[in-house]
């Protein structure tokens, strides 16, 4: 039994706005009486379908891109019909995972390391990286007011939040690693990034550095810059990007036709973003996250243009050392990245 949330509907998308709570709630609901049934099975190896069958339904947690694609016009070229779930970061991405709520889910490259670390099996089948990415970091250090902060070395002894299973987390040991510090040289304060819990810690002063993406850079700059808090940029790299599923969705051959257009369209509304800044920023930071025209306008000239690499072997050899560098400071276990990239869905081979 096929079911639908009963919200607007254009073809060729369904717009879901339900957020975390609702989605695992209707998840559950769904899966009491019968999901959706799968289609025919895609071994790992066989070649992903060209074409996409007319009631195949693809599930996506992507509130940045579902904004692109409709101002753009892009959506039209998906021959499917999305449902939009209004989920962000990779906690509830995972947990959306877990609840069969979602199909591809848009975040950071640690969130999938994490996900194998907790046994849920899966595939990156994009990725996304930004253009001089050091001049256009993705994070922020937010320095609490009446703290002294002016460069890396100047983090010995601070308290630093730290999220062990965000790109957050993984960050702030590389920024560490950057500085010639370690772990017994600050003092971290466990606490995941959600939301605006960080830029909250920062204000109440319960800790002294926390790591924030760039729409909450200006978040918290709006409300304690007069009150002396700064930001220092972490030089590091920061910037992947990536799309990721449970390995099952692609292994259902209609959901895998599906991803692999959608994909497709992913890479064309990242460059539509790069071409239309200003409509991106009132779209999306403005209308969809509450944002001043000010502070929309400051995040998207942060954040720099992107690009989608035609093959994938930078991507996954950075991605690699971030597994490694998690693996030995967390005690993970090690994990081999050329088993997570699916490589079928690469644009070089797509466009082969």
């Amino acid at each position: 039994m096929v079911h639908h949330v009963p919200l607007r509907r254009s073809r060729p998308r369904t717009a879901v706005v339900l957020g975390v709570a609702g989605l695992l709630g209707l998840a559950g609901t769904l899966s009491a009486c019968g999901s959706e049934p799968a289609g025919p099975r895609l071994e790992l190896t066989a070649a992903v379908p060209s074409s996409v069958p007319d009631d195949t339904v693809l599930r996506v947690g992507d509130p940045m891109t579902e904004v692109a694609l409709e101002l753009s016009g892009l959506d039209d070229e998906l021959d499917f019909d999305v449902e939009w779930a209004n989920i962000t970061g990779g906690p509830k991405t995972l947990e959306a995972f877990r609840a069969d709520a979602i199909d591809v889910g848009s975040v950071a490259d640690v969130p999938p390391l994490f996900a194998e670390w907790t046994g849920v099996d899966v595939k990156v089948v994009a990725a996304r990286e930004t253009v001089d990415p050091l001049e256009h970091p993705t994070y922020e250090l937010g320095v609490a007011p009446g703290v002294q902060v002016d460069d890396l070395a100047d983090l010995a002894g601070k308290k630093i939040a730290y999220s062990p299973g965000q790109a957050q987390g993984a960050l702030l040991l590389k920024v560490l690693a950057e500085a010639g510090l370690t772990k017994d040289d600050v003092e971290l304060v466990e606490m995941a990034s959600v939301d605006d819990v960080y830029v909250n810690a920062l204000g109440s002063g319960q800790v002294d550095v926390a790591p924030l993406g760039q729409a909450l850079v200006a978040t918290y700059l709006a409300k304690y810059e007069q009150d002396g808090a700064t930001t220092v940029a972490p030089g590091v790299r920061d910037d992947a990007w990536v799309l990721y599923t449970p390995t099952e969705v692609v292994q259902d051959a209609r959901k895998a036709a599906a991803i692999k257009q959608y994909t497709e369209v992913w890479g064309e509304a990242q460059e539509w973003v790069n071409e239309h800044p200003e409509e991106f920023a009132k779209g999306f930071y403005e209308e969809h996250e509450g944002l001043s025209a000010e502070d929309a306008a400051y995040v998207v000239d942060e954040l720099g243009t992107f690009e989608v690499p035609q093959q994938w072997d930078g991507v996954i050899a950075r991605n690699q050392e971030v597994a490694d560098l998690l693996a030995t400071e967390q005690d993970h276990d090690e994990l081999d990245l050329t088993d997570i990239y699916d490589r079928r869905f690469e644009p070089a081979a797509e466009a082969s």
